[in-house]
């Protein structure tokens, strides 16, 4: 085949991609303006539930004590919630600071099976073992990075009791302004929050775990068997598993948890390489679960997921490759590469732009909620295209990278006054 014809394949087999894509991803579209029509509301009357708010920490001595402050100013019952923390693989005082704030502390050591996952199932399996299977209603799990509002536990409480077995709630961020890498992040998980959860809760389908800041019933962790999700990114794989069970995940958006976010580039990749290694893993695992669960009664959500965890990166990726391969084969045959390169600078404009809008929904309806200067919001928006679009080389590169699971480092030592 000339060396034309074959750039001109791979020209026409590209912009198939982006336009299925697209095709796959225009519900999301729709998901942008549900916010703005449909109002979330408690349906049942409330009934007040015990807790465990579960902390998997390693090395937080610095940050775990502002945590559980805001866990001790609940307006909850105090005698309802119960904190427990697994000090996982620690070298600093975590355990005994957690100790002092009046936490109930597991430690454990374990250099062959490391990660948040085994780091949670251990903690579960204390208090499984020295508290029974029903002391409590629910476990609440966050991060010792975080921060809950006074009312937290008190709103996944009404929802808690709608009847939902699993609730994921608002994340804001503890270090919006710092720099473009962590409002990157943060202006993602309020997308995440306002425009996908919220969207899908109003809409009666399933939302989605994101890390930290949930709830889930003890009759689900009872139908699990404990905390058996070791993937790289166990928060999907959880996610996954409830909806294929059956389960519908919803939303509690008063209930508003601050997380701090990485400012360092290279520890930012190396975490978002972890998620994107982690999304391959669940999708080998559930995939074919999920093809078979478009058939069932849960078909949107496993659409949903499915469409959550693979096709961007893939369609994305497999782009790319074949713009730079279109161009490497034109140099090598002598032809005029400048076609192809303003194709690749077309794309890139147009991810910059889309990105740009989704980023702009957020930021202009969640501004009240974002702790940072005017300059600070406004350069996010800019940045935040850029930082989207540097997913495109550390998803090719998880494709064949070894990834292992590595603590992020936290130091914005704040408590929850300090934000305002």
């Amino acid at each position: 085949m000339p060396a034309s014809k074959f750039i001109e394949f791979i020209n026409v087999t590209n912009t198939a991609l982006i336009v299925l894509l697209w095709i796959c991803c225009s519900y999301r579209i729709f998901y942008l303006f549900v916010p703005f029509f449909i109002k979330l509301k408690n349906k049942k009357p409330e009934t007040l539930h015990s807790f465990a708010v579960v902390i998997s920490a390693r090395n937080e001595e610095n940050v775990i004590p502002h945590l559980l402050n805001s866990i001790a100013n609940q307006d909850y019952p105090a005698e309802l919630i119960k904190v427990f923390v697994v000090a996982d693989n620690c070298t600093d005082a975590t355990a005994a600071v957690a100790r002092n704030k009046n936490a109930t502390v597991y430690e454990r050591f374990n250099n062959s099976q490391i990660g948040k996952g085994y780091a949670l199932n251990f903690l579960f399996e204390n208090i499984r073992k020295d508290f029974g299977e029903d002391r409590f209603d629910g476990y609440i799990v966050v991060d010792a990075d975080n921060l809950l509002s006074p009312n937290y536990i008190s709103e996944m409480n009404k929802t808690f009791s709608d009847g939902y077995k699993v609730i994921t709630s608002y994340r804001n961020s503890k270090n919006y302004g710092d720099n473009w890498i962590s409002s990157g992040y943060a202006l993602w998980f309020l997308h995440e929050a306002k425009y996908l959860n919220y969207s899908r809760a109003a809409l009666g389908t399933s939302c989605a775990v994101s890390g930290t800041g949930f709830l889930f019933s003890k009759e689900i962790l009872k139908k699990a068997n404990g905390w058996n999700f070791f993937l790289l990114t166990e928060d999907i794989e959880f996610t996954i598993w409830n909806i294929l069970e059956g389960e519908t995940i919803g939303y509690c958006p008063r209930a508003v948890l601050f997380d701090e976010q990485p400012t360092s580039f290279r520890q930012s990749v190396r975490q978002r390489l972890r998620w994107a290694k982690g999304y391959i893993q669940v999708f080998k695992k559930y995939g074919t679960s999920l093809v078979k669960g478009l058939f069932h009664k849960k078909a949107f959500a496993c659409f949903d997921m499915i469409m959550s965890i693979l096709p961007a990166v893939v369609f994305s990726v497999l782009g790319l490759v074949f713009e730079i391969l279109a161009a490497v084969i034109a140099l090598a045959s002598g032809e005029s590469v400048l076609p192809i390169l303003l194709v690749i600078a077309k794309n890139l404009a147009t991810a910059y732009l889309s990105m740009f809008v989704l980023g702009a929904f957020p930021l202009i309806s969640e501004r009240k909620n974002i702790r940072a200067s005017a300059s600070e919001k406004l350069r996010s928006l800019f940045t935040f295209p850029l930082f989207m679009m540097t997913y495109l080389p550390i998803s090719f590169w998880a494709l064949f990278a070894k990834v292992e699971w590595k603590p992020i480092k936290h130091q914005k030592a704040v408590d929850l006054d300090d934000l305002k």
